[in-house]
């Protein structure tokens, strides 16, 4: 139980940051893009309430990290509605739209790392803040990289569909609604992993890359 709260206190304001910026930046998106539906519902927001949801946010991953002894987690945040006909151009910001989710993830994947780095800098060896530094760096990278699995209705699979020609894009798209049972059968099947690993490393070489001159300046 007391390593249970740990983990909760450590990894709670990385999670709470990563799944409200996540979708606020596709109610930004697709505001910009044309779409005021998620605007009109109040969710390009920064409140995390609005974008949370009890069941996916909080009791699964819960249940899962008791169940599994933290082997296997998932969970979920309230879906920012998005109707992509009001798009100025469908099918190209459809991309865009998807891929702010992730990018949000990326930056801030960078300034937990930022944040890692600045407390090395000013000597603070305060071990929960890098802990949660670190947490905050592994969550944003595992959001980044599961949510750019190119399956619908994830944000990858919505890229994809974008990119595809009409007819191909059209066949594809018709696999959403079997999109979360396909995504959860691999993760069982430890199959996701072959897609995880390789885009975590290479993310995470591209944050050191670009946190290398602050490392330098600070150093």
């Amino acid at each position: 139980m007391n390593e249970l709260i740990q983990t909760v206190a450590v990894y709670a304001l990385p999670v709470i940051f990563a799944i409200t910026l996540h979708e606020a930046a596709h109610a930004f998106a697709a505001k910009y893009f044309g779409d005021m539906t998620a605007y009109s519902q109040g969710r390009v927001s920064l409140n995390p309430l609005l974008h949370i949801d009890p069941f996916g946010t909080i009791v699964i991953p819960a249940v899962l990290y008791v169940a599994t002894g933290g082997a296997f987690l998932f969970g979920y945040a309230k879906p920012v509605p998005v109707n992509f006909s009001n798009l100025r151009h469908p099918k190209r910001d459809m991309a865009w739209v998807s891929l702010a989710g992730p990018a949000a993830n990326f930056l801030m994947a960078f300034l937990w790392l930022f944040f890692a780095l600045s407390l090395s800098s000013m000597g603070v060896d305060e071990d929960f803040f890098l802990r949660m530094a670190r947490a905050g760096v592994l969550t944003n990278l595992v959001m980044f990289a599961f949510n750019l699995f190119p399956i619908p209705p994830l944000d990858g699979g919505r890229i994809l569909v974008s990119l595809l020609p009409y007819k191909m894009a059209h066949k594809f798209a018709q696999i959403e609604p079997y999109g979360f049972f396909i995504v959860m059968g691999l993760v069982m099947l430890h199959v996701l992993q072959f897609w995880m690993a390789p885009v975590m490393l290479v993310s995470n070489l591209l944050l050191q890359l670009l946190i290398s001159p602050f490392s330098f300046l600070l150093g």
